[in-house]
């Protein structure tokens, strides 16, 4: 928030570390006081990934505050509207209602999980089955849902999607939530590499 040239507006972790100390993130070159990312990592979910405010490039590996529960997937013979020559990959989200943890807003108090299990649908082609490994990722990272308020019944302290859009509705598009719907897997696979989940980046940890 405060120009480069004059010390940082946060207070520093450490004595020895000057204001106006500025750091150069490695990958995208954006560079900050070290007061300032020290805070933003802070106020994060302290986890040991950093995104960079400006380009969000994600150092380390990020991860969320999804509560436990089970994600199960299966092949059902039957095809979705705009993808008539396969098959369909049903997912299944299972998470019960449970205790916050001190990682979620309100730690201790109850949590609602509505509208649980909830049921996902993605074509079985080459591209569908790419989106179904990151999604996998994405659920070992604990990503794919988080505790919020809901912003379809302004509900609070219940399990709410989180930034990665699912279809929902099979056979029929009604709601937007279903298919035909010829953007939707780009559309994804973008928001899930915002996460930092794409397969080059799972390559990468594997290497």
């Amino acid at each position: 928030m405060e120009r480069l040239t004059a010390p940082s507006g946060y207070k520093g972790p450490q004595p020895t570390v000057k204001p106006d100390l500025v750091g150069k993130l490695s990958r995208c070159g954006h560079i900050y006081h070290i007061y300032c990312l020290v805070a933003m990592y802070n106020n994060g979910n302290k986890d040991g990934s950093l995104q960079c405010p400006t380009c969000k490039t994600i150092y380390g590996v990020k991860t969320g505050t999804q509560p436990p529960g089970k994600m199960e997937y299966h092949l059902i013979p039957h095809s979705l509207p705009g993808h008539p020559d396969c098959k369909t990959i049903r997912i299944i989200y299972s998470i019960p209602p449970g205790i916050q943890g001190p990682e979620h807003p309100n730690p201790g108090k109850s949590f609602s999980a509505r509208g649980f299990p909830r049921h996902c649908y993605l074509p079985d082609s080459e591209k569908g089955r790419k989106v179904l490994k990151l999604l996998l990722v994405a659920w070992d990272r604990r990503l794919i849902f988080a505790i919020g308020t809901s912003s379809t019944t302004g509900e609070s302290d219940t399990v709410i999607w989180n930034e990665v859009h699912h279809k929902t509705e099979f056979g029929s598009n009604l709601t937007g939530h279903g298919y035909p719907d010829a953007n939707y897997l780009d559309n994804v696979l973008a928001e899930l590499a915002a996460q930092g989940i794409s397969e080059d980046s799972t390559a990468q940890e594997k290497d």
